[in-house]
């Protein structure tokens, strides 16, 4: 007699990494550290508008528009073996999104701008950014993604705050905007989910209080249920 014995195999469950969001405290002293150094406008991108490392990395001046204050995400700054820093496309068209960023996002680009375009005029003939990259080493190259999150680990411990992952940023950024009451489908948009599920999921901790704020408004307009 045959028997299956792919019945008796159990699958294991994909466990995903434990989000370790900053607190709005947290994020407010990390920033007021970060703006020390040559690195601060990533963050305020990453944290500003949760982006994800390699979005934020792999950004162009051609992608932003700062007169009318829009962020395009088109592209990607990854390792490919054997290549190098390369920059990819995103892998879904919802991952491809435009952004509105907010006026003091935009007063951080134009002054990165600025000091970039000071470090290009000091670094001569040296200078190398055929891409135009927004984020660059102080020669136009693109930055190496592990000396950033050296550096980010460096910030967090100057700062006095918990060391989280660097990708933590875009989840500081999506948790504070659900603690602000913006819509979970308007993060979704913001954060290039490809549909509403992975944006529930991801933050199904902080839902409940949210909703628990929701429906205590909604009671206060009722004038009260009891």
């Amino acid at each position: 007699m045959l028997r299956n014995i792919a019945k008796n195999v159990q699958l294991g469950t994909v466990e995903r990494p434990e989000i370790q969001a900053l607190t709005l405290h947290e994020a407010k002293q990390f920033l007021r550290q970060a703006r020390k150094g040559r690195f601060y406008a990533v963050y305020a991108v990453a944290l500003g508008v949760g982006l994800r490392r390699g979005e934020a990395l792999g950004l162009r001046w051609d992608d932003v528009d700062l007169d009318n204050g829009v962020l395009r995400v088109r592209q990607a700054l990854q390792r490919q073996k054997g290549e190098g820093l390369k920059l990819v496309p995103l892998k879904t068209q919802r991952s491809r999104r435009t952004i509105r960023l907010p006026e003091n996002l935009v007063k951080v680009l134009k002054e990165h701008r600025a000091e970039q375009a000071a470090e290009r005029l000091a670094a001569g003939s040296a200078w190398n950014n055929p891409h135009g990259l927004v984020f660059t080493t102080h020669i136009g190259t693109a930055i190496e993604p592990e000396n950033l999150y050296r550096h980010f680990r460096a910030v967090c411990d100057a700062a006095g705050i918990r060391r989280v992952r660097l990708h933590d940023l875009r989840h500081t950024c999506a948790t504070i905007l659900l603690a602000q009451g913006v819509d979970t489908r308007t993060i979704m948009e913001i954060l290039g989910h490809s549909t509403i599920v992975p944006t529930m999921d991801t933050y199904a901790h902080v839902l409940p209080e949210h909703q628990a704020t929701a429906l205590d408004k909604l009671e206060k307009a009722l004038g009260g249920l009891a």
